[in-house]
């Protein structure tokens, strides 16, 4: 039989306890018994390790399941040795459990050790003006992107030839180091290797050992039709490569539509503005207006038509984005009115006023 007290009964909370009521009570079994707080007390010592191997596994819901279905026995006998362990083991061996505990309060783990592996790229952002053409139709075009990418000459190391990076001697390549203050410990970033955890003898003579030269390429990328301006295009692993065969990271691409002199451009609508004669205005008639795509679509202009009359054509606008049809053409008339006249164009308005005032006296008589 163990002779080892019942957790919940070292944490002082009911075996119902949420983990937030058993975390509360470690902090104050932690903070209360830690030898730092009570020197040269073996028995401190003691119920500080014993509080904490209590809640690591009260903390853990796995094996609190284990250890509240057959107790002492249900965890086996692998695991870390809090009983026999220095005080200077448990901090080392777990700190990251207190790194979470206590993270909030300044408390004992500092930062974690982070996880290190291949860099990813840098991401590049670039701005692109396309005309309503493009965008209407939907185009590819080369895009001219320049940043920092990996060093050919020594393959993104920053190494010299023939040399490679060590691993920094003061922190063990871990890019932190930790110190402790009393009973705190801190994590700090390295401050010879300035938390790469490498540290290079003999530059690489074309990047300095920066590891990154100013590199210029050209990307095709690809505008769907109905892309607009303020609208962002991603390409995946178009930007930089990253080092040491890191993944390439990602293009982006803002695009600006260039001002058109035939349209205006409202979402998915279009705006034109076109010009008829009078006569063509009062007699009505078909007004042919040529599209982004260089097509040909006719309006029908109904007689009488005024000055900022606006015509809709459905469906001839931009396409959309998601597929969806296409926004609508709305064309706003405007009547021309000539700026000179000659004796017999002056003349025969002359009568057709005249005509169109004796047709307005004899309507209003008959009314």
């Amino acid at each position: 039989m163990s002779d080892k007290r019942d957790y919940y009964e070292v944490l002082e909370v009911p075996r119902e306890a949420s983990e937030d009521e058993i975390r509360k009570a470690y902090r104050k079994a932690a903070l209360k018994y830690h030898p730092d707080r009570n020197p040269g007390d073996a028995s401190a010592e003691g119920k500080f390790k014993e509080a904490t191997e209590a809640y690591s596994v009260l903390s853990d819901r796995e094996k609190r399941g284990q250890y509240d279905r057959f107790g002492h026995a249900g965890l086996g006998s692998a695991g870390f040795d809090f009983q026999h362990a220095g005080m200077g083991d448990i901090l080392s061996q777990f700190q990251d459990l207190f790194s979470d505990f206590f993270g909030g309060f300044g408390g004992f783990g500092g930062q974690r050790r982070r996880q290190r592996g291949p860099e990813r790229g840098q991401d590049v952002r670039v701005e692109a003006q396309i005309s309503l053409k493009d965008a209407y139709l939907g185009t590819k075009h080369e895009v001219g992107i320049r940043g920092n990418a990996p060093c050919d000459t020594c393959s993104g190391t920053g190494a010299a030839a023939g040399t490679r990076p060590e691993r920094c001697a003061q922190c063990g390549g871990n890019g932190q180091v930790t110190t402790q203050r009393g009973f705190i410990m801190f994590s700090t970033t390295c401050p010879r290797c300035r938390g790469s955890g490498e540290q290079i003898a003999k530059p690489c003579e074309s990047c300095s050992g920066t590891k990154y030269v100013e590199k210029k390429r050209k990307v095709l990328v690809t505008f769907p039709a109905g892309i607009d301006s303020g609208q962002t295009l991603r390409v995946p692993g178009q930007g930089m490569p990253g080092p040491a065969n890191g993944v390439a990271g990602d293009l982006y691409v803002d695009v600006v539509l260039a001002d058109d002199e035939h349209f205006q451009r409202d979402g998915h609508d279009l705006i034109a503005r076109r010009q008829v004669s009078f006569p063509e205005a009062a007699l009505g008639g078909e007004l042919e207006v040529e599209l982004p795509d260089e097509s040909k679509v006719v309006a029908e202009v109904p007689a009488g038509t005024q000055p900022g009359t606006v015509i809709t054509l459905r469906g001839k606008g931009m396409p959309r984005l998601d597929g969806r049809g296409t926004g609508h053409l709305h064309v706003v008339v405007d009547v021309a009115v000539p700026k000179k006249l000659s004796r017999r164009a002056k003349k025969l308005l002359e009568e057709l006023e005249e005509e169109l005032r004796d047709g307005s006296d004899k309507t209003a008589r008959t009314a």
